[in-house]
Order: structure tokens, then C-alpha cells, then sequence
């Protein structure tokens, strides 16, 4: 088994500010730092950190990638699907609050300028039972689950950004969603302050697809057929939430994919999650998997 993280690489510039930016309003940050991201960076990272051998497929610029392609090496992603584009690489303009709460703007720059060429490339090096991980921040998705479904991988989908394009896809084709409750919102059609009709309506529109919504401080829930199940988060001082879904959902799956059940996966990605909004930055917050259980060793 081999697990294909198909998705974005981006150049976070990270600004520390009071609030945020309001319309018309001019404000100085209080600090500016540069991050490699992407959620499909972090969830190749997150994979890796957590013991599986991980392939990252995706395209960057090609000037200013070099950061991106070591950050992945570092961490022990394999990184020969990475196409090199004319143009920059995407990148994201994120401010951060005291609070840890966080506001993003994207960037697409090389993520959107994958072709099929490309996608036929990757996905002949894969093949039935293989797991492949999508995020809807590179263009060409629906013809990537296509091609990967024909080929009987295992599809994990995390439908975020929930853009005006998440409808089109084929949404049922995915084996696991895993989505926040904002992008279920969107999805369901079901208000996200309502996250028991959001995970129901979800069960009942993709039957065959095993669901995780992430609740924020709130928690988690996992519903599939007729087991639904949820999982707290634990307690830190937060000080930036970004990249936490990703570490989530690396986590998660990493568990399942390691034959712990549900409720065990649930567990260590809240573990690895909190550990990584106690620290700055996206990829680089991520934590090992020997750092997650020495979290739960100390009854986290």
C-alpha cells in the first residue's frame, strides 16, 4: 500500500495582528514570518510524521520552490511527482490573533496549472488498495478521483477550501470526507450551527463514504451507516490554529491505516491536532508520532 497525497504547495507570509483586517482599514502587523503550507503539503508532512512512507504530487514555481521541495525531503516525503511551472508557486497572505485564531487569503500560482498529463503520470505509478489524499486547492480534481477510483484506490477527501466548485465533484466517490463545519455547511446545505443535522444529512447523501467533521473546540464526530461516534479536544494554550486540520486528518488516517479503530483514530488526531495549534506555523507545527504519544503518556 502506498498512500498519494495529490495537493497544494504553497508559501505561507504569516502576520501577527491585533484583529483583523476590517474593510478599509490600514493596519501595521506586529510580525511577518514565512512558512511552507498548503493543505497538501501539511497532509504530506502530517503522513510522514506519523510513520508512513508518503509521495506528494503536486506542481510549484518554478523560482521560488526550493523551500517547499526541502521542507517535504526534510520530513521524509517523497517528492519526484512535483512538477516544476512557469510562474509562481501558490502562496497564502495569513493573519494571526492573539487569540490563535487565524484568516486566510490563497493564492493558486502553480497549484492551478496541473494538466491531465500530469495527472495520468502520477496516478500510472498507483494502483487498487493504494490511498490517495485530495484537498480542493489544485484544479483538475474531479478527473484525478476519476482516474483514481477506475483504478480502485482508496480516496480520502478533505473538501476545503468549500468554494463555489466543492458541489461539482463527485463527492460520493470519496471513501472518507473529512470536512470542518463550515465546508458542511456548504455541502449539506444544513446551518453549521447545527453539526448533528450536518453529520446526518452527510450519512444519508453519501451512504458508502465514512464522514469526520471536525468541530473546532467542540471536537469531532465520525459517522458511517449506523455508528456515529465523537471525540473531545484537549485543553492547551493555543497559539495558531493553522495547519491543525491537516494534522488532524494526516492523523487520522494514519491511525486507521495502522488498523486502530475508529474511536482510537479519533484520539490521536485530537492529540496531534492540539499539539500542533501550541505551536507556530502550518507544516512546521505538525508534530512525530513519538511526540503524540508522549502527549497521551502524560495524560495529555
Amino acid at each position: 500500500m502506498k498512500i498519494l497525497v495529490f495537493g497544494s504547495l504553497n508559501i505561507d507570509h504569516v502576520y501577527q495582528v491585533d484583529h483583523f483586517v476590517r474593510p478599509g482599514e490600514t493596519m501595521a502587523s506586529l510580525d511577518l514570518r514565512l512558512f511552507c503550507g498548503g493543505k497538501g503539503l501539511n497532509q504530506s508532512i502530517a503522513f510522514a510524521k506519523s510513520g508512513h512512507k508518503t509521495y506528494h504530487a503536486g506542481a510549484v514555481g518554478a523560482g521560488d520552490s526550493d523551500m517547499l521541495i526541502e521542507m517535504l525531503k526534510k520530513a521524509g516525503v517523497c517528492t519526484e511527482f512535483i512538477r516544476k511551472k512557469e510562474g509562481p508557486s501558490g502562496h497564502a497572505i495569513i493573519q494571526t490573533t492573539p487569540e490563535g485564531e487565524n484568516s486566510i487569503l490563497l493564492y493558486g500560482g502553480a497549484n492551478r496549472r496541473l494538466t491531465r498529463e500530469d495527472v495520468d503520470f502520477v496516478l500510472g505509478h498507483f494502483s487498487q488498495g493504494d490511498v490517495l489524499v485530495l484537498q480542493n486547492e489544485i484544479n483538475e480534481i474531479p478527473y484525478i478521483m476519476e482516474k483514481a477510483k477506475a483504478a480502485g484506490m482508496r480516496i480520502v477527501l478533505n473538501p476545503s477550501p468549500a468554494d463555489e466548485s466543492i458541489l461539482g465533484l463527485p463527492l460520493g466517490d470519496a471513501d472518507y470526507m473529512i470536512l470542518n463545519e463550515v465546508e458542511g455547511e456548504v455541502i449539506s446545505g444544513v446551518s453549521r450551527s447545527d453539526e448533528e443535522g450536518i453529520l446526518s444529512a452527510l450519512m444519508g447523501r453519501f451512504p458508502d463514504t465514512r464522514v469526520v467533521l471536525t468541530l473546532g473546540r467542540k471536537g469531532s464526530a465520525y459517522g458511517y451507516q449506523d455508528k456515529v461516534c465523537r471525540q473531545p479536544i484537549y485543553e492547551v494554550k493555543t497559539v495558531d490554529t493553522t495547519g491543525a486540520g491537516d494534522t488532524f486528518t494526516g492523523y487520522f488516517m494514519s491511525s486507521i491505516l495502522r488498523g486502530r479503530s475508529v474511536e482510537e483514530a479519533l484520539k490521536t488526531a485530537s492529540m496531534a491536532a492540539a499539539l500542533a495549534v501550541s505551536r507556530s506555523g502550518a507544516s512546521s507545527s505538525i508534530p512525530t508520532w513519538s511526540e503524540v504519544e508522549d502527549f497521551e503518556n502524560q495524560g495529555g
